[in-house]
């Protein structure tokens, strides 16, 4: 059995072992919580939502709390000795999939 997820205005399609990188997520390595935002169900019998299917939930374990590898982020303009560098990193939170419930 599958589901697709939304958090942190993305869609993710997930099944029980599955180990997913969303936007931060508050919470401590270790700690269990649960996503009631399930957009479809797949399986045996497909359910779709509109927009959610009711009931439906997803268990998860959180892994990790970091950061992704850094972006450098570069601004220039020709002839016009303008140059900006910058760098960026994302935090995500790493997720365990443990279960899906219909």
């Amino acid at each position: 059995m599958y589901a697709v997820i939304r958090t942190g205005g993305k869609q993710y399609r997930v099944s029980a072992g599955d180990r997913i990188r969303v936007e931060k997520l508050p919470g401590d390595v270790g700690a269990e919580l649960t996503i009631d935002d399930v957009l479809m169900l797949g399986g045996d019998k497909v359910a779709v939502g509109s927009p959610t299917v009711g009931g439906a939930s997803v268990k998860a374990k959180i892994v990790a709390q970091d950061r992704a590898k850094k972006v450098i982020v570069f601004k220039y303009r020709r002839r016009k000795g303008y140059r900006k560098k910058a760098g960026h990193r994302q935090p995500y939170t790493e997720l365990e999939i443990t279960g899906v419930q219909a």
